[in-house]
């Protein structure tokens, strides 16, 4: 299965005042089995914005430590006409449009969208494309 893991995950890596077993869990499996996991091309973009907002070194947390996780084999999803089209369900569910492209790209790869964001996963929770992390559990069939 493949994973998406979202921005409010990657943050707990990087945050003090926001870690999380899970999302260190999370961190742990992306480092040894990087194809198991996507992203939307916008998680950068997302995790580097909050980052610099919260982080006393933002750019040296985002370039050292989020960089190398991009470039070490996971997927990479390009916003394209097809993935808009894919969100648009999504978004009608209650979904920002940001949120909408992790469900879509978790539903074309047939994976699950890990999140820590109890307001989306409750939106979609019906079509079983979203993990809430933060419970007392890791999803099934976890790596």
């Amino acid at each position: 299965m493949i994973w998406v893991i979202d921005a409010s995950v990657a943050v707990r890596w990087l945050l003090e005042n926001e870690s999380h077993p899970h999302a260190d869990e999370v961190l742990e499996k992306v480092v040894k089995f990087p194809h198991n996991f996507a992203v939307p091309e916008l998680f950068a973009f997302e995790v580097y914005s909050v980052l610099k907002r919260m982080h006393p070194d933002g750019l040296r947390a985002f370039t050292g430590a989020i960089i190398p996780l991009l470039q070490g084999g996971m997927l990479r999803q390009p916003m394209t006409e097809s993935m808009a089209m894919k969100a648009e369900p999504f978004v009608k569910s209650g979904l920002t449009g940001y949120d909408a492209c992790y469900a879509a790209l978790a539903k074309q790869l047939r994976g699950r969208w890990l999140t820590f964001d109890q307001k989306a996963h409750r939106s979609i929770q019906k079509s079983n494309v979203s993990f809430l992390l933060g419970g007392r559990r890791m999803p099934q069939k976890w790596p």
